[in-house]
């Protein structure tokens, strides 16, 4: 789909050029011509050419070539009925983070996306609280997430890749950390994947620091077989994401603490409340715990 709008973008690109450069040269003819007696039924005459061919007859040439291109590109984009049901996950934009569900497996995740690569996947997108944009550039195809209304968009990834996503509709202070890291996978290793969330097997942080998390953290926050929390990011498999924050950390070791103590600092407004008065032995063993959740 991405190749196919760029191709129509070059196409648009090129006509708009041509007609430029068509009316800076009559521009100029115009300029520098002498000028011409001329009676008023000459006048006429070119007046009514330049107001049928450059009125009528040009911006009609203009829409039906974009039409030709443009009417079998958008039908790429809708989700046609096929042979074969694609596979469908549903996207939910919050500020400023991005919930992933795969219903037909029960699997959540959240700011990743993982795709079969050569297949069509069908999304359902929506919004948790304010408008967002679902965009994956390199993919193609970009549809509003609005507030109690779902949307549903076609991507195929053509090979395995990693791809940039972006919410790109301003939603508050941090629209810009608002990032989808995007995988596609080739098939069988997508299901290994979907396979190895599907029933992680997590063993709960024990002693007092476990208690922390389940009295905070978990509140808010899920992880398979701990913690039932619907308000913030799914953690189950936090560890094997590679970045944190929604684009604001890469996850490296080290960097989950780091988040847990500044996250204010380094994404202002988000909806987790500060940890000062978290016992830091607690905190910093409920971060070395979630680094390890990488199913």
């Amino acid at each position: 789909m991405a190749r196919e709008v760029a191709v129509l973008w070059w196409v648009m690109c090129g006509f708009a050029s041509l007609v430029l450069l068509l009316v800076t040269a009559l521009w100029v003819h115009a300029m520098r011509r002498a000028p011409h007696a001329m009676d008023e039924a000459r006048a006429r005459t070119i007046t009514l050419r330049w107001l049928v061919g450059g009125g009528l007859l040009l911006p009609s040439l203009s829409i039906v070539l974009l039409l030709l291109f443009g009417v079998p590109i958008g039908q790429h984009m809708l989700p046609l009925p096929l042979n074969e049901p694609p596979l469908r996950i549903e996207v939910i934009g919050h500020q400023w983070w991005w919930e992933v569900r795969y219903p037909q497996s029960g699997v959540f995740t959240a700011n990743q996306l993982h795709l079969p690569a050569g297949q069509p996947v069908d999304l359902d997108v929506s919004s948790a609280d304010v408008i967002h944009a679902f965009w994956v550039p390199r993919l193609g195809g970009k549809i509003d997430m609005i507030p109690g209304r779902h949307n549903r968009i076609r991507l195929q990834a053509d090979a395995p890749g990693v791809f940039r996503g972006q919410c790109s509709e301003f939603c508050g202070t941090q629209h810009s950390h608002m990032i989808l890291d995007v995988q596609a996978h080739a098939p069988e290793d997508f299901q290994a994947w979907l396979q190895a969330r599907r029933e992680p097997q997590i063993a709960a942080l024990p002693g007092a620091a476990g208690a922390t998390f389940q009295a905070r953290c978990g509140q808010c926050h899920r992880v398979a077989g701990v913690s039932a929390g619907t308000r913030g990011p799914d953690l189950s498999d936090v560890g094997s994401r590679a970045q944190l924050g929604a684009g604001v950390l890469a996850n490296e070791p080290g960097a989950t603490l780091r988040w847990l103590q500044q996250h204010q600092q380094l994404k202002p407004g988000n909806a987790m409340p500060h940890h000062d008065d978290l016992d830091p032995d607690h905190l910093g063993a409920i971060a070395d715990w979630l680094e390890t959740l990488a199913p």
